[in-house]
C-alpha cells in the first residue's frame, strides 16, 4: 500500500528481456536511485516505479532491481525503456497518509492534452478514457505516475471525460510530471473507494 507522495526521483538504466520468456515475456529494469533505499531495504520489498507496484529482486549500492510482467508492461507506459521514473516505499504501520490510499496496481493509461503554468502553478487536464471515467469526481483523488493529486475538474464527453488538476510549484519540482507535455500517455490509478462503491451501488442495484 502506498500514498502516492513521491519520495525520489530514479533512472531506470537498464531494461533486459527476462530469459527465456521470449518477445512476449517480461523484462528487468535496473534503477539508478542513490540514497533512496533504507538501511533495512531487502529482497522482496514493495516499490511503486511510476505508480506501479513492483517487487525488489537485487540489491545495488546505487539502485535496485525489478522484473516486469508482461501485463504490467501491457498496462502501463514509462516502464519499458530508459528514462526517470518517480519512486515511493510502501507504506509501514504508523506512517501518516499525507496523500490518499493507493494500491500500486495501474488501472490503466490516459493522455495528457495540455501542461501549462498558470500564475506560480501549472494547469494539467488528462482525457480518461471510457472504463475509468466513471471514477473520476469532482475533489476526488487519483493516481498519475504515482503522484496522488485532486480532480479539480470534470468535463465528460463521448469517449471518456477530462479531467483539471492544478500542480503546486513542489510537486513539478519533486516529481517526473515536470516532463510532461500534451500527446503524452501518463499512468492512471483510480480511487480505491470509488471502485468499492462502485461494486456495492451495482450489488444492491442487482438485488
Amino acid at each position: 500500500m502506498f500514498t502516492g507522495i513521491v519520495t525520489a526521483i530514479g533512472r531506470i538504466t537498464e531494461v533486459t528481456p527476462l530469459v527465456g520468456q521470449g518477445e512476449e515475456g517480461g523484462v528487468r529494469l535496473a534503477i539508478h536511485a542513490p540514497g533512496f533505499l533504507r538501511a533495512d531495504s531487502k529482497l522482496g520489498d514493495s516499490i511503486a516505479i511510476q505508480g506501479a507496484c513492483m517487487t525488489v529482486v537485487a540489491l545495488q549500492d546505487d539502485g535496485f532491481q525489478v522484473d516486469v510482467s508482461r501485463e504490467s508492461l501491457n498496462r502501463t507506459v514509462g516502464l519499458d525503456q530508459p528514462g526517470e521514473v518517480n519512486l515511493e516505499h510502501a507504506m509501514r504501520l504508523g506512517d501518516t497518509l499525507d496523500g490518499h490510499i493507493v494500491s500500486g496496481h495501474v488501472d490503466g493509461t490516459a493522455v495528457v492534452s495540455a501542461f501549462e503554468p498558470v500564475g506560480e502553478s501549472w494547469a494539467l487536464r488528462i482525457v480518461v478514457p471510457q472504463e475509468l471515467a466513471r471514477y473520476m469526481a469532482y475533489k476526488g483523488s487519483v493516481t498519475v505516475n504515482g503522484v496522488s493529486l485532486t480532480v479539480n475538474s470534470v468535463e465528460d464527453g463521448n469517449h471518456g471525460c477530462e479531467i483539471g488538476i492544478n500542480l503546486i510549484p513542489h510537486t513539478v519540482q519533486v516529481t517526473t510530471l515536470k516532463s510532461l507535455k500534451a500527446g503524452v500517455r501518463v499512468n492512471i490509478e483510480v480511487d480505491m473507494i470509488a471502485r468499492y462503491c462502485e461494486r456495492l451501488l451495482g450489488e444492491r442495484a442487482a438485488t
